[in-house]
């Protein structure tokens, strides 16, 4: 099933789609009473997941919504915590980074990279990027899977770490690069608002083998990134089983797992965003998140 947010009556609302996201359904027509994905999420979402499967198959078509026109937001606009994400997690990606700026990137890393990246509000797919000229100038994308958990995740090992996943999504760590190097940290140039577009959906665990997708990303039509989650140096069920060991991991939180080679700073010279672009993120089994970059 794919869970989306859409815009309607006047407020983001959570549907499910069960037909690969041609259309959906409110969860409140389902006799579901949650405000948002977050809420649902936290509430045993992947618990109801069974009986909203069983409400869809008995169902007709009386109210549900034609995604194609429909508003979308994204899908978890709000998230509880702190994105985690996971830094130079494909190995292709850590050469290019080095070749940027091996004062910020270069070194040996023996153990996974982890950062937190604020979002004030997830951008949805066809949202604007801003540009915040004068405070940055150079302005990257990533294309990355996200991971949503489904239930608290607490010292889990590798093993039953994928039992705590609730689905997959979308998320572009949009990013200031000269921000990013200039702190010697990555918190504010990952932070900035509007730097979080997420989407289009949430497809849950049990339709996608997240060891092998098609990831890629292009900028005006011209392919930058293009290869595979199965390249990823630290798997999100490691990094699940890392993280729990010491910290209590919250029922939909969101970790970001990395981006492949090809994103701006890697090219000589780098190609950076400016404002018009367009950047178009693709993973096989979730679909699009398409956004363009504003003054």
């Amino acid at each position: 099933m794919r869970f989306y947010t859409i815009e309607t009556e006047g407020k983001c609302l959570p549907a499910v789609s069960a037909d690969g996201g041609k259309t959906a359904f409110l969860l409140k027509d389902l006799g579901v009473c949650s405000e948002n994905l977050k809420e649902f999420i936290e509430k045993d979402g992947q618990g109801a997941l069974p009986e909203i499967e069983r409400i869809l198959k008995e169902k007709d078509d009386a109210g549900n919504i034609l995604l194609s026109k429909a508003k979308l937001c994204a899908p978890i606009m709000y998230p509880g915590q702190d994105l985690i994400c996971l830094g130079i997690n494909y190995h292709e990606h850590a050469e290019e980074a080095e070749r940027f700026s091996r004062e910020s990137f270069g070194g040996e890393r023996p153990y996974t990279i982890y950062f937190s990246k604020r979002v004030n509000r997830a951008s949805a797919h066809e949202d604007p990027i801003p540009f915040y000229e004068g405070l940055v100038d150079s302005l990257d994308y990533e294309v990355e899977l996200g991971v949503i958990l489904g239930k608290d995740a607490f010292q889990v090992s590798k093993e039953e770490a994928g039992d705590c996943i609730f689905g997959y999504t979308i998320i572009n760590d949009v990013s200031a690069r000269n921000l990013q190097t200039r702190h010697k940290q990555w918190y504010f140039g990952k932070s900035l608002d509007g730097f979080t577009p997420m989407g289009p959906c949430i497809v849950t665990k049990d339709e996608l083998n997240p060891k092998n997708l098609a990831i890629s990303c292009e900028i005006n039509e011209e392919l930058r990134q293009n290869s595979n989650t199965g390249l990823m140096i630290c798997s999100p069920e490691e990094a699940i089983a890392e993280l729990s060991a010491g910290m209590t991991l919250k029922a939909g939180s969101i970790i970001a797992t990395g981006t492949p080679s090809g994103v701006g700073l890697g090219f000589d010279p780098p190609k950076f965003l400016q404002p018009g672009d367009v950047v178009i993120c693709r993973i096989e089994g979730i679909g699009v998140l398409r956004n363009r970059v504003e003054n």
